[in-house]
């Protein structure tokens, strides 16, 4: 795998552009500080760019499956640099409406991006590699949030608000020109996908239903959004709650590290275990987390409880990527990721807006139990429904 520059080309691609966006991300933070007072209003405005996603989905996902992955992968990157010029805009001229734009453009490029590239990922290896290298690339994801968050934060204090963008698009660009370099065989595309009735985005619904592990994955893959959706609401009450601002530090960093050791480990852990095993067992653990955020006002148990969930998701969403990618036919590809990628949408601004009302109303303490107590539930229940599918399947494969 390490030999094929397709995967080299990927990696480089994904860390550099992981800098260019959370340069971004933190950029977009000090402008709203600087021109939107209003809390509400900011969420307001970054709601609008995920909607714009939202709403583009469907389109993105037909079209990734009717047409080369790389094209839209290429136009997609070319959009994304684009975009940036409407942000240095709205620097110049101080008006939120130019960031709209910005925002709309960036998300509605990413609503094609990323099932493209979701789609690529197993024309590029063998299926035997897919695991491994899943959990390499959000390895690399991870890693460049943490330099580039640490970065930005560096880079406003030394230089204009402006240039920290053209780092952005400098960044950008980068991954656009890298992309150009991927080689990868796509089968000639069949009438089911590129005419006739079943060219719509509603025709990888029936894919789901016949696949009880793709079904049980994709409703799975919830459970670690429960606690992602308010991640950064939950870190500043936890700072609040410790009186303590360096905490907050010591939760990124332990929670990025454990995350990368959990990625980098799966590949070892899938010999000894099943896929259902590891999701599984991963889920019940990021429940418990979830459950030890009762003594959120302890440091030693919070770094504990956020270690345990950064492993957990370093092992759990590599293998959920795996059986998605391996399990889903090729030829829906593109609509199958498009779909998942509303729906963590989709999930995660409810999650969001259900965390602050219950940190409002109960606190964090009372609502880590909750949220705790919901993820091992909903654990246990497909854990076994699982068991029920699997004992007919094989009663079924015994008569037969």
């Amino acid at each position: 795998m390490w030999r094929n520059k397709n995967v080299w080309i990927l990696l480089t691609g994904e860390f550099i552009a992981g800098l260019g966006l959370w340069l971004g991300i933190i950029g977009n933070l000090e402008f709203m500080q600087e021109k939107i007072p209003s809390d509400f209003f900011k969420s307001l405005l970054l709601a609008a760019g995920l909607l714009a996603g939202i709403a583009v989905g469907p389109l993105a996902g037909r079209l990734t499956d009717q047409y080369s992955k790389k094209a839209v992968m290429l136009i997609s990157g070319f959009v994304r640099v684009v975009s940036v010029v409407f942000m240095l805009i709205a620097i110049e001229t101080g008006s939120i409406w130019w960031m709209l734009v910005f925002l709309v453009l960036l998300q509605v490029s990413a609503a094609f991006y990323f099932p493209a590239l979701q789609a690529a990922i197993p024309l590029v290896v063998n299926e035997k590699d897919l695991l491994q290298l899943n959990g390499v690339h959000m390895n690399v994801s991870t890693l460049s949030r943490i330099i580039g968050t640490a970065a930005a934060g560096i880079l406003l204090v030394a230089i204009p608000l402006n240039a920290v963008y053209l780092l952005s698009m400098a960044a950008y660009l980068v991954l656009f020109v890298l992309t150009w370099f991927l080689q990868f065989e796509e089968k000639q595309k069949t009438n089911a996908v590129t005419g006739g009735p079943k060219q719509g985005f509603k025709d990888v619904f029936p894919i789901i239903v016949k696949l009880p592990i793709v079904m049980m994955t994709l409703i799975l893959t919830l459970i670690p959004l429960i606690f992602l959706g308010g991640f950064n609401l939950v870190v500043i009450n936890i700072s609040e709650l410790q009186e303590s601002s360096a905490i907050k530090g010591w939760i990124y960093t332990a929670e990025g590290l454990a995350f990368m050791s959990g990625a980098f480990l799966i590949k070892r852990i899938s010999h000894k275990f099943s896929p259902y095993k590891i999701l599984f067992s991963s889920s019940m653990l990021i429940g418990l987390s979830q459950l030890m955020l009762y003594f959120a006002d302890q440091p030693v148990l919070t770094i504990i409880a956020f270690l345990m969930f950064g492993f957990s998701v370093g092992c759990f969403f590599p293998t959920a990527a795996t059986i998605f990618q391996t399990r889903v036919p090729k030829d829906y590809h593109g609509r199958f990721f498009s779909f998942r990628n509303m729906m963590d949408r989709v999930f995660f601004q409810i999650v969001l807006l259900i965390t602050g009302f219950l940190l409002d109303a109960v606190g964090l303490q009372k609502m880590s139990v909750i949220f705790g107590i919901l993820a091992i539930s909903m654990t246990a229940a497909f854990f076994i429904r699982s068991r029920n599918l699997r004992a007919i399947t094989d009663q079924e494969q015994r008569i037969s």
